[in-house]
């Protein structure tokens, strides 16, 4: 009997570092990256996420240039259009790789709501930074006009910042279920979801961002996934990433994914998360969680690379 998997695709699989984000190069970009999903497919069944951040910052900055002719439309719509856009990209990128071997599968993108509380409490501290750069003159005006929140971003302008919820619980869970049931391959939460709030019943789209990661370990808990696998640019999980004393990690036990995090190993801006996400999925379920670049997927699966992070 096949496993299910929750796999979690990073940016370069849909743009490739250096390359203009044309439709071209992100099609692309995708049916590499299928390419080694389709490989999976033996021993797998599989739940594709994705990441969204470049796509909706090129949206809002479309946007924002046209602004006079078209009234900009909020980020919880933004996030559905990307969602539509890059999940067409991937099913027919990868019907197109499973037709190349001759494999037979249906394939289904669903647009993906997720419930976040609306009295977490990163509404009151937005930090997650979206769209284009701004002067501190413009910045202001908009702070003014819009009620939004601006940030100096490292020295290269303004930028707006949002809210970066905890996900909650995921609207078309019962869907996923379903369409699985029928040997569908579904890509889901891409993104993170649309973040909603649940008003006495009733659904409503907020401003704000999900982090992919933990919105691909939530759907692996509610599937009953045997495994949450997270594909980034890196082979391994590393101490002191970047510096002379750097550590590759084969294995790594909860506890010690919590301390090391503490220690700050793990920065909120890139590998954090998806130790966040790895320690909720491991935690729940008491199953594993592998990290490691998409080109060395086979390998990994196989136990010869990747970080294991296990209870």
């Amino acid at each position: 009997m096949k496993k299910l998997a929750v796999v979690a695709i990073g940016g370069n699989a849909v743009n490739r570092p250096g390359e203009k984000p044309t439709a071209e190069n992100m099609f692309s970009a995708v049916e590499e990256a299928m390419g080694y999903l389709v490989d999976m497919l033996d021993e797998y069944d599989i739940v594709i996420t994705h990441g969204n951040g470049p796509q909706v910052g090129n949206i809002l900055i479309q946007q924002e240039m046209a602004k006079d002719i078209i009234p900009p439309f909020p980020i919880d719509v933004n996030d559905a259009q990307t969602q539509g856009s890059l999940g067409y990209m991937i099913v027919q990128s990868l019907r197109n790789q499973l037709s190349k071997r001759n494999l037979r599968r249906e394939v289904a993108a669903l647009i993906t709501q997720i419930i976040v509380d609306k009295n977490d409490e990163a509404f009151k501290k937005p930090s997650k930074p979206v769209g284009p750069f701004y002067s501190e003159e413009e910045a202001k005006k908009l702070m003014a006009e819009k009620g939004w929140i601006m940030k100096e971003d490292a020295g290269r302008g303004w930028r707006r910042v949002v809210p970066s919820p905890k996900p909650l619980d995921i609207v078309e869970k019962e869907v996923i279920k379903l369409l699985l049931k029928n040997d569908v391959i579904v890509v889901a939460a891409g993104g993170g979801g649309i973040p909603v709030i649940n008003e006495d019943g009733r659904l409503k789209g907020v401003e704000a961002v999900i982090d992919k990661d933990r919105a691909s370990a939530l759907l692996a808990i509610e599937i009953d996934a045997d495994e949450l696998i997270i594909l980034t640019g890196v082979e391994k999980v590393a101490l002191n990433y970047g510096k002379p004393n750097q550590v590759y990690l084969d294995r790594l036990t909860v506890e010690e994914a919590n301390r090391y995090l503490k220690e700050g190993h793990f920065p909120s801006g890139s590998m954090g998360p998806k130790i966040e996400a790895a320690i909720d999925f491991v935690t729940t379920t008491g199953k594993t969680c592998l990290i490691t670049d998409m080109k060395k997927l086979k390998e990994a699966l196989s136990g010869r690379t990747g970080t294991r992070i296990v209870p």
